[in-house]
């Protein structure tokens, strides 16, 4: 019997997904029981396309599964401008040599939920898209998932794509309300954590110097997000999906944790998509939210680096 956590991955790959990704391949307590991809860094084309690719890199047989296409109701914008069009940095790599599995990603979400019922352990990298069309089709979804740990959200309200809210969440925010109602617990690492535990890009250059297909490959795809980091945000990178691998793999890394009723905005002008955290627990929700607010900074970047094979 495999002893290790059954581990699904529901992604819209992107850089940042591919770093956190690496970090999962390279847990020995876990194994990657299947990638499920919907749009949002770019689109569906291109975000299963990165998948396949970084599957066949790291050498492994994960199966990859095409969900979502487009939010639930609203069009939103996607992040090319950050991670090149294509979402992994415009390099021109050769496609994977496989194609995606025939299982839409919400009906492989309900398998697999049933498949390791109690154990699995769900991480979300992406628009939750997928995430709320399983659960519209079996509401018991939450009932076989053993934990849900979601990279969105900015629980100060200080925003990464508007003022408020953070790129996941507000691309489609009525699948981020369906989801964290839905679900009486999950885990959160979100935008302001992630600015909280940035590390040197004169560190990350080094690490990605290692002689691995996989520091070579990330190194390549990575160049175009790190230039346009160092421009934007000063010498430290930021690894959201990173961050909230870590927390889903090595939970005991985190330093301190809150629990509180969290909700998502679905109609303000000016906040719709943002994360609404009810600090003074002023309206009798239950704590639905575990929040990570400080995570040890050195077990994250030996995460990193060794996901990279970089010692």
């Amino acid at each position: 019997m495999d002893d290790r956590i059954p581990l699904l991955i529901d992604t819209d790959p992107g850089v940042d997904d591919a770093l956190a990704l690496l970090m999962a391949f390279d847990d020995p307590a876990h194994r990657v029981v299947g990638l499920t991809i919907a749009a949002g860094n770019v689109g569906l084309r291109h975000t299963v396309a990165n998948a396949l690719k970084l599957v066949e890199v790291c050498g492994l047989d994960v199966p990859v599964f095409a969900g979502a296409e487009a939010p639930l109701l609203h069009p939103a914008r996607d992040a090319g401008y950050v991670h090149g069009e294509d979402g992994f940095g415009d390099v021109g790599y050769a496609p994977a040599g496989r194609q995606a599995e025939a299982e839409h990603a919400a009906l492989a979400i309900l398998r697999l939920s049933h498949a390791y019922a109690g154990r699995l352990l769900l991480v979300a990298l992406g628009p939750l898209t997928n995430l709320a069309l399983a659960l519209k089709l079996d509401p018991t979804l939450p009932q076989r998932v053993a934990r849900l740990v979601v990279m969105g959200g900015a629980v100060t309200a200080h925003g990464n794509i508007t003022p408020a809210a953070e790129f996941n969440i507000a691309f489609d925010p009525e699948s981020a309300h369906i989801v964290l109602q839905a679900f009486p617990r999950f885990d959160l690492a979100d935008w302001e954590a992630t600015i909280a535990h940035g590390f040197p890009h004169a560190g990350a250059e080094v690490w990605l110097q290692a002689d691995s297909p996989r520091a070579r490959f990330y190194e390549d795809i990575s160049r175009r997000t790190r230039l346009w980091s160092s421009d934007r945000r000063g010498d430290l990178w930021h690894a959201a999906d990173a961050l909230a691998m870590a927390v889903a793999l090595e939970p005991d890394g985190v330093e301190e944790w809150a629990e509180r009723p969290l909700a998502v905005e679905l109609d303000g002008r000016h906040t719709r998509g943002a994360t609404v955290v009810d600090w003074l627990r002023q309206d009798g929700a239950p704590d639905n939210a575990r929040i990570a607010l400080r995570y040890d900074p050195a077990r994250f970047q030996a995460r990193m680096r060794r996901a990279l094979a970089a010692g």
